[in-house]
């Protein structure tokens, strides 16, 4: 009976969850933006306290590891190999997007079988992370970043229904939703819950990572922006 804490901070909310046996039976959220570092420990504790579990009882740990968030994707990568290496148990790391695409599928059944499944992180103005899948969760368009106009995804196969979700979703909604066969699904969180069905497999097939040379999956360079000093003027 494994028992592993699944971790999500790539994107604004900031969730961790317990998985026995495949399934998540715990699990802790805050939608309070940039409030990661704030919250996460403090949810992990919570988590272990009310199941009456150890630290000594993790089996694994896995953390979402990106892309998305810079700051966000390094407190939780961070975390996660603190606590593998102080436990000496592995640590997985399946890609954010993927995660995202496997809770959608596994939260609505009634999907047809030729559906596409896109997934979407804000990453400013009209740029998003994105990547697309079908219902058994084979990317069809690998992971990038894209800059959203009237003819994105006009390259994908004809007549096939497009779900679009995720943060990043909403704000290409009115863009998208000029070509046909494209659904929005505007109510998705992206969740630690979402991590469930790839990290039981990760688990069983031994997919972990080197701690000494495991980073967060970024996509893009880091482009920090100048520092506002009152009194100056450009």
């Amino acid at each position: 009976m494994s028992l592993i804490l699944c971790i999500e901070t790539a994107t604004a909310a900031c969730s961790v969850s317990l998985l026995r046996n495949g399934k998540s039976f715990l699990t802790r959220r805050s939608d309070i933006k940039n409030a990661h570092s704030t919250v996460l420990n403090l949810f992990i504790e919570q988590l272990m306290t009310e199941g009456g579990f150890q630290y000594s009882d993790l089996d694994a740990v896995a953390v979402s590891k990106g892309p998305g968030s810079y700051t966000g994707l390094r407190i939780g990568v961070s975390t996660a190999k603190g606590l593998g290496y102080a436990l000496d148990i592995p640590v997985m790391a399946p890609e954010t997007l993927l995660c995202m695409a496997s809770g959608f599928v596994s939260s609505n059944h009634d999907l047809p079988d030729d559906a596409l499944i896109c997934p979407m992180i804000d990453a400013r103005r009209m740029e998003v992370f994105t990547a697309v899948y079908d219902i058994h969760l084979n990317p069809l368009k690998p992971i990038a970043a894209l800059i959203v106009d009237d003819a994105a995804f006009s390259d994908l196969p004809a007549g096939r229904p497009l779900y679009f979700f995720g943060d990043g979703a909403e704000k290409c909604a009115e863009t998208l939703s000029r070509q046909e066969n494209r659904f929005f699904h505007p109510g998705f969180i992206n969740s630690a819950n979402h991590m469930a069905g790839l990290v039981t497999a990760y688990y069983n097939e031994s997919r972990f990572e080197d701690l000494a040379y495991f980073e967060p999956f970024y996509l893009k360079d880091f482009i920090a922006g100048a520092p506002k000093v009152k009194g100056l003027r450009p």
